[in-house]
């Protein structure tokens, strides 16, 4: 039977079903998968009537959603009610309708009247639907990948007509905490051609990204600083700003502050963060409707454009010319461009050379791993956002063990936390110990010092005998110190651990070449991007 879904009812969140239930499953879901399609639903708990109410933002996360994990939270959720409950998955969109798991459609009332827009074809949705659904099938790659990842981000913010934005819950009034309206995200309005407002231009930030909650250390402090210096004079120095670097260490979070600053000393300013893929999506709607003018207004129109993952326009022809005319235009408006990428300008394949030269152009920024202290404030910043006061050993003991990505880190801290929870003990090192012990036993296995050693002798060119050689020409000399940096960097082994798998070398040799390796890499932009490159071929 239809059913509205209320707003006046209790929220499971606040009665501890709904977050019980999200605990549980952040302990058996890939941190990245849970948080790009489980951390986003909102629930409506009705004791009353035995109902619990799930809201996704769009129609590929509800089916995404009940083909791979409705059956386990119907489980979760009536065990820990007690009770059988009955569940409603719907889709929170922009018209007056609630789409039900079922295909059923719950009506509801409309908050404002549907723009002439709202009527466009079901051929631009389909088409849009097919594009989204490419993107989609990635997600059979294995739960950790890199493509796995960027897929479940486009699809986490996918919208009904084709556009990129953070998921908006609306019923009855009801707006989610993730993603207010217009107005609180600083996005201007555009009047409509009869003089009344029209709907606001949505920037697509997500506020509570900003420059005071980004944790700064070593590993990204250049690249703060840049972004920082363009947030407060954007279409001055440093245009474009370029930052580089792999999955999940804070890029994106890096433009959003951008955006943020930008509209919080410049509120009329035109700003949109946008994911590379979207801009093709774009392109190729244009290009089915013939509305390549319209395509050119918006964009060229901005003021700060942010695009994130630009590596994902390679090999798209069209889409790439697009870019350059917006490129250009922008540039002599004096407007400001924000990218970032998995690689540096030149690492980039199948990228017009004309387009990668401009890239090159303005400031190219690194952002690297994060270093132990970085990473220890960072899961200390995260627990207390939670509530909780994470001890700065079990910090060390977590942030020791887990040194790849940022995202990971916030992976490892939600186990530990829901571990404890579960089953009722304080957070201490042997239960974080014990909540992470599939994920040690993975990393430990993953990169070993004799893996380094044929990595970066290939890379070189050099023999892997050489590692273990006493020749000294710097050919040979140089290789094996950045292997015994990586060692140190990448592995759990102690320096003299390492000096001994080098031809048993004293650890003072091995604590030379990391101190010298890690002071030039701040100061050599060459040795840098080997390094990245020698670190994202490791972490495979």
């Amino acid at each position: 039977m239809d059913q509205e879904f209320q707003q006046g009812q209790a929220n499971a969140a606040d009665d501890g079903l709904w977050q019980e239930c999200l605990d549980r499953l952040a302990v058996e879901v890939p941190s990245q998968q849970f948080g790009a399609w489980l951390k986003p639903l909102r629930a409506q708990y009705m004791p009353a009537s035995a109902t619990v109410q799930l809201l996704v933002p769009n129609r590929i996360a509800l089916d995404y959603i009940r083909g791979r994990y409705l059956e386990r939270i119907v489980g979760l959720l009536n065990e820990l009610s007690g009770r059988e409950l009955r569940i409603e998955l719907g889709v929170a969109a922009r018209g007056g309708a609630v789409a039900g798991a079922a295909g059923r459609v719950v009506r509801r009332p409309a908050r404002v009247a549907p723009p002439p827009a709202a009527a466009a074809g079901a051929d631009m949705e389909s088409l849009v639907n097919r594009v989204q659904a490419d993107l989609l099938a990635q997600l059979d790659q294995p739960p950790g990948s890199e493509q796995a990842h960027r897929a479940t981000q486009a699809m986490r913010y996918a919208d009904h007509d084709g556009e990129v934005t953070a998921p908006v819950v609306r019923s009855n009034g009801f707006e989610s905490d993730d993603m207010q309206d217009g107005r609180a995200h600083g996005q201007g309005v555009s009047a409509g051609q009869d003089g009344s407002a029209a709907k606001p231009v949505p920037s697509r930030l997500n506020p509570q990204l900003t420059f005071e909650n980004l944790i700064e250390g070593s590993a990204n402090r250049m690249a703060r600083a840049a972004a920082l210096h363009v947030a407060h004079a954007p279409g001055q120095l440093y245009n474009p700003l370029f930052i580089y670097g792999g999955v999940g260490l804070g890029k994106t979070h890096l433009m959003h502050a951008v955006g943020n600053q930008v509209l919080r000393d410049q509120p009329q300013a035109k700003v949109l963060y946008i994911h590379a893929e979207q801009f093709v999506t774009d392109v190729v709607k244009s290009y089915q409707r013939k509305t390549f003018d319209a395509l050119k207004q918006r964009y060229h129109s901005l003021d700060l454009l942010l695009i994130d993952d630009v590596q994902f326009i390679a090999g798209k022809e069209r889409t790439q010319e697009e870019f350059f005319n917006a490129f250009e235009a922008l540039l002599s408006k004096k407007s400001h461009i924000v990218m970032t990428s998995d690689t540096y300008p030149k690492g980039l394949t199948d990228i017009h050379e004309r387009l990668v030269s401009r890239f090159d152009a303005g400031l190219t920024v690194a952002i690297e791993p994060p270093e132990l202290e970085m990473r220890v404030a960072i899961l200390i910043n995260k627990a207390k956002a939670e509530g909780i006061a994470l001890s700065e050993d079990v910090a060390f003991f977590v942030a020791k063990n887990v040194r790849s990505n940022v995202r990971e880190l916030e992976g490892a801290l939600r186990k530990v936390l829901a571990y404890a929870r579960f089953n009722s003990k304080d957070i201490s090192i042997p239960v974080a110990r014990e909540a992470l012990r599939d994920l040690l036993s993975i990393q430990n296995r993953q990169i070993s010092v004799e893996n380094i050693q044929k990595t970066v002798a290939d890379f070189y060119k050099i023999k892997v005998a050489d590692m273990y050689s006493k020749k000294r020409p710097a050919s040979i000399a140089r290789p094996r110190q950045i292997a015994m940096y990586l060692s140190k960097e990448l592995t759990q082994k102690s320096l003299p651990e390492i000096g001994e798998l080098f031809g048993g070398r004293d650890h003072t040799t091995v604590l030379h070449a990391v101190r010298k390796i890690a002071q030039e890499r701040q100061q050599q932009i060459e040795l840098n991007q080997q390094l990245h490159v020698l670190e994202q071929t490791l972490k495979r």
